[in-house]
This record gives structure tokens, C-alpha cells and sequence, in this order.
């Protein structure tokens, strides 16, 4: 180990930063975040520094490096960009064995400054030994995605309950099992959920009683639409934390390779031809089972719960049972899909509105409000609608809309196998079955949809119009 990993106290401890530039004003952010009396040695200042020095908050001394500016200080940083001045700094600091960080210089210095992942008081430092701080910047991003920024707010609650937690649980094990329930349970949740007083609640009946219950929970999940790069953070959080994953067909797999390894796993999507409403059921049924027997359940869901996803139906049921929830926002296949597609959704030029709607639905249950959606300057993102282009097709050209209307049909949106197929509304039907198209796919109506040919970036490009032209 050629480091020897060190947590510093340097609350009202005198610290000195050699330098006044960018790099400077960064290091002193960071030491005055610690409490440290900053003591700042340079000729000219940033204005942020100048700023803190008006303030009383730092004390500069102006001039070039002197080592009488050593006197008395725990620490130094050297951040000049003058390498003879830092090493100056260095030889003077080891005489009189006071630690140095030359920024960027390994080599000068007797101590490193560690990528910091900061949920005070806990701290995660990450190093490279100075050797590659590239390496550690990226852990760092990756530990930061795993750990919710209310980690430091829990571990502050343990600390001003840990005499009656060990009173409570005088037996290690014990201790140990009631402190993962504080970290897994409802107390947690509650923080995430920004309920400081139920979660301090909630930790005080637990200790009031002779053991701490467990209690399950459900969070409800949007995995986007395939691509796990859009997952967001809480929702990689979650399923790594999962017991139980409930998931939707949709799902991706490579999105599911991101789970817990050990969860159960089980497949709840619909299936076409059977009976949804049983199927939602069985899916309200499993979240209870599981949530009541202890479990921390994810219900997964393509997209985003709330968009055309029952996620509404669940959280009534949920609440209806006494479950604990939470839900976790994903990216919605519009955005995603539109996006993927080099198609924006809005555009001062050509629609200043946006509708999201589900096509899932027989020609007898029709009760969309046809006149509004056919017309112009407005962009219509169908779901669900392949099975049902020559529906749609029909009902928008018979209310006005014009054939020559750009579409964009996009299959398999944000995945590796994605296919945009462009055309006019006219063809939309008759394209789409040309190129075999089919769910799931997303289906783009309005002038923005022509900017497909123009802006596609990702996946594979089918316009139709042009293949028209040509033949």
C-alpha cells in the first residue's frame, strides 16, 4: 500500500494554499467546507478569492511564496502554475515535516487529495495514488450513483440514537440486524421521501418495541425504454437493493443484468390476447405477498409507471393494503423514442404542443377527440399503436388532417436494433407493413416528425418517402 489512507480534522486549524488562480479557489472551497482557517499566500487573487478575503472568511497574504508563511499551519496545498514555486513549497513544507499536496504533482507532494464522494458525515475518499486521477474521478461516479444523497442524513439520525439503539440491543447480533432494518427499512424511506419527523418516528417506535417489525415495500420503477444508460440513479439504487423484482415483458435485458444477482425474479408482463385484468390482479396480489412477508419489491415497469402503465392502479392498491411506497420516475417512450429519432418533440417552427396518447383501444371504444388531435402545429406521440395504423390513419385524415403530414414509426426505440421508418401520413399503413414493422414502437404524427431524415443520429433510418420518389 503506498498510501496510508488518512481522515483529517482540520476544523479552525490553520491550512495554507499557495496560489490565487481557479485551481486554488477550488482547493480553498474544499478546505473552508472542512472548517479550516485558510490561510492564502499569492500576488493576485480570483475574484471569487478576493470576494472570501472581503469577507473575513479567508486572510490573504499578498506577494510571491515566502516560508515564513509555513509558520504555524497543519497543512499546505501549492497550487500555483509555476512548478518551481510549488517545488519551493514542497522543500520548505518537508523541512519543517509539515504535510504538502503540490495539485497534480505526485512526485513534490507528501500527501494526495482523494476524489471525495460526500454524504457527511460519511465520506467515501477514492485514490490513485496520484497515478491515474482520471480512474479515480470515474469510481467516484460510480460510487455516487449507488448511495442516495439522504445517506448522510440516516447516518446523523444513528448517531444521535446510538446510546438507546445499544441500550435497546445490547447483544452485537442483534445490533447488527435492528442497524440493516434502519438502512433497508421505512426509516430510509422516509428520508427519501423528505419526511425527516416520520422517519424519526418511525425509528423511536421501533425502539419502543421489543424488536424492530419487518416491514416490506414496493417501489415503483420506470426502466425507460430499453436502453440501461437512461436508467436513472435511484433506479439502479433500487434494484440493487431489491429482494423481489416484479417486471414488465418489455423490460430490457440488459436493463435486468443491472439488478441485484440474488433477487427472485419474476415476469408479470401482459401478453396479447389475454385477460388484462386478471393479469393486474395477480400483479396487485404478488406486490402485497411479498411486501407483507418482509420483502423489499421492485415493480418494473417499461417506460414510465405513470404514462399509459397502470401505475396508478398499483399505488391505490398498495395504499388500499398498508404497504409502504415509493416511486421512481422513468424516461417515458416518447422522449426517449423522439429523441433517439433526431426528433424534437417541439419546435418553435413547427409545433408548440405536445400529445401523448394511447392507441390501445377497439374501433367501438373509440372516444378520442379526433377534430383537436388532427390539428396542425401540434405533435401526436401514439403508444401502443402498431396493431392499429390504419385506425388512426383513417380517423385523422377523415377530421382534417393533411395526407402529406409527416409521420415517424419508430421500432425498438433507444435499443440496438432500433428502426425509424419516415413517410407521409398518406402511406403510413401501407409503409409500415412494406418494412414489416412491429412492437414495440412508438408512432410520431406532426411537422416535427420531418425532421427525422435530417437529425437521425442512432440506429437505423427507413424513409419512406424518398424510396417512393425513387421508384
Amino acid at each position: 500500500m503506498k498510501l496510508f489512507p488518512i481522515f483529517a480534522d482540520l476544523k479552525d486549524r490553520l491550512v495554507l494554499v499557495v496560489g490565487g488562480g481557479a485551481v486554488a479557489e477550488r482547493k480553498t472551497l474544499s478546505l473552508l467546507e472542512a472548517s479550516a482557517d485558510v490561510l492564502l499566500g499569492a500576488p493576485e487573487l480570483t475574484p471569487a478569492l478576493a470576494a472570501l478575503a472581503a469577507e473575513g472568511r479567508i486572510r490573504h497574504l499578498a506577494g510571491r511564496f515566502d516560508p515564513a508563511w509555513l509558520d504555524e499551519v497543519w497543512l499546505v496545498v501549492a497550487a500555483t502554475d509555476d512548478r518551481d514555486t510549488n517545488a519551493a513549497v514542497s522543500e520548505a513544507a518537508h523541512a519543517r515535516r509539515i504535510f504538502s499536496n503540490v495539485v497534480d504533482d505526485p512526485e513534490l507532494s507528501s500527501f494526495q487529495v482523494p476524489s471525495i464522494v460526500d454524504r457527511s458525515p460519511v465520506i467515501v475518499a477514492i485514490s490513485s495514488s496520484g497515478v491515474a486521477p482520471v480512474l479515480a474521478r470515474r469510481i467516484r461516479e460510480r460510487i455516487e450513483s449507488l448511495f442516495d444523497h439522504t445517506l448522510g442524513q440516516l447516518a446523523g439520525l444513528a448517531a444521535s440514537y446510538r446510546k438507546r439503539i445499544r441500550a435497546s440491543h445490547p447483544d452485537l447480533g442483534a445490533r447488527r440486524r435492528f442497524y440493516d432494518w434502519l438502512l433497508d427499512g421505512p426509516v430510509a424511506g422516509f428520508l427519501r421521501q423528505q419526511q425527516p419527523a416520520q422517519a424519526e418516528a418511525a425509528l423511536a417506535a421501533a425502539l419502543a418495541a421489543p424488536r424492530a417489525p419487518d416491514a416490506g415495500s414496493v417501489v415503483l420503477v420506470g426502466a425507460g425504454p430499453g436502453d440501461p444508460g437512461l436508467l436513472t440513479l435511484k433506479a439502479l439504487r433500487a434494484l440493487n437493493e431489491a429482494d423481489v423484482i416484479l417486471h414488465d415483458r418489455l423490460v430490457s435485458g440488459e436493463v435486468m443484468s443491472l439488478a441485484r444477482r440474488d433477487a427472485e425474479r419474476t415476469s408479470v408482463g401482459k401478453l396479447p390476447g389475454e385477460d388484462h385484468n386478471a393479469t393486474q390482479a395477480r400483479i396487485h396480489r404478488l406486490m402485497v405477498e411479498h411486501a407483507h412477508a418482509g420483502r423489499r419489491v421492485v415493480r418494473l415497469k417499461g417506460g414510465d409507471a405513470f404514462i399509459f402503465g397502470r401505475g396508478g392502479e398499483e399505488l391505490e392498491y398498495l395504499r388500499a393494503h398498508g404497504v409502504r411506497y415509493e416511486v421512481v420516475p422513468g424516461i417515458t417512450a416518447a422522449l426517449a423514442c423522439a429523441a433517439y429519432a433526431g426528433i424534437p418533440l417541439t419546435h418553435r417552427e413547427h409545433a408548440q404542443s405536445v400529445r401523448l396518447v394511447t392507441a390501445h383501444c377497439r374501433e367501438d371504444e373509440d372516444n378520442l377527440d379526433w377534430p383537436a388531435l388532427a390539428r396542425e402545429k401540434q405533435t401526436l406521440a401514439f403508444y401502443m399503436g402498431v396493431g392499429q395504423l390504419d385506425l388512426l390513419t383513417g380517423r385523422l385524415l377523415a377530421h382534417g388532417r393533411s395526407p402529406d403530414t409527416p409521420f415517424a414509426l419508430i421500432e425498438n426505440g433507444s435499443r440496438p436494433e432500433q428502426r425509424v421508418l419516415s413517410g407521409t401520413l398518406e402511406q403510413l399503413p401501407a409503409l409500415a407493413a412494406e418494412h414489416a414493422i412491429r412492437s414495440p414502437a412508438l408512432l410520431i404524427v406532426g411537422e416535427v416528425a420531418g425532421l427525422a431524415s435530417q437529425l437521425q443520429w442512432f440506429g437505423q433510418h427507413l424513409d419512406g418517402r424518398l424510396e417512393r420518389l425513387a421508384a
